[in-house]
């Protein structure tokens, strides 16, 4: 078995704003690639154009709908809300994946709290995966081996790239912003300034892991209108209220563009 570090210098970590992300699946896909063509080590597909296809993936998203009952309301409105809800591992302080494991190739690293695997230790019996509350680790199948999120420690860590690109792969290629990396140790960083700001939370804290990576809630749409000017508040307060939901919101965006057109030819 393995032993957890009493403390940890950091602890780097994620934290994703689920008001932000779009369901995209580019940080999938940009996790993927860099485990599978970079400097990480291979994830392999099965059949990946058969029948029946599967693969390994390290950071996977779910998305579901919240459909109010009746007389409920979400953030003011009776309306159902899409929400996209990426996962992966979340580098848990008290990590069961780890005291579980026994060979010792899960283990969490004393200098930043990174939770990994040593694949020439690990004999693929699963146990981690079954002791894992979140679903994080996932069997290669062809390297008949555990695997899961690195934090990308092959990027965060390497001179050889750009500064701006030292930072994990998923966090580097979102196109909505809506994750964020840092250590989340230091109250004083971006990223802890973040979480209090926005009110972040654990992912199921029933389990007592003490999860390092965050969440950031769906943020109240009337209360976001509020902020922002006259003119693209009434056109947020026209998304959240309007019975025609995403078309309607065309429809109203088409007709003001024309409207401004028309303004400035005159």
């Amino acid at each position: 078995m393995t032993s957890l570090p009493a403390t940890t210098n950091k602890k780097l970590g994620l934290v994703i704003d689920l008001d932000t992300c779009v369901g995209c699946h580019a940080c999938v896909i940009a996790c993927k690639e860099w485990n599978t063509g970079g400097y990480g080590n291979a994830l392999s597909d099965q059949q990946p154009y058969g029948a029946n296809p599967s693969g390994s993936f390290l950071n996977r998203i779910h998305t579901f709908e919240v459909v109010p009952e009746d007389g409920q309301v979400i953030d003011q409105s009776t309306e159902a809300r899409v929400v996209h809800f990426p996962k992966s591992c979340l580098h848990c302080e008290d990590a069961p994946c780890v005291t579980v494991c026994p060979t010792g190739a899960s283990y969490k690293r004393q200098e930043d709290g990174i939770v990994l695997v040593d694949e020439n230790k690990c004999m693929g019996c699963g146990l981690c995966a079954w002791s894992c509350a979140y679903g994080a680790r996932e069997m290669d199948l062809a390297a008949g081996v555990m695997k899961k999120c690195t934090l990308c420690v092959d990027r965060i860590y390497n001179d050889s790239l750009l500064e701006i690109d030292r930072i994990p792969s998923c966090v580097r290629t979102c196109p909505a912003g809506a994750r964020h990396f840092g250590d989340l140790g230091d109250p004083n960083s971006d990223i802890s300034k973040l979480v209090e700001e926005r009110g972040g939370f654990d992912l199921m804290p029933e389990q007592g892991n003490s999860p390092t990576n965050k969440y950031l809630p769906p943020r109240n749409r009337e209360s976001l209108a509020a902020t922002l000017p006259q003119d693209e508040a009434e056109t947020t307060k026209d998304i959240t209220k309007t019975a025609d939901g995403f078309f309607g919101w065309v429809d109203k965006t088409l007709t003001k563009l024309g409207s401004e057109n028309n303004q400035g030819e005159s």
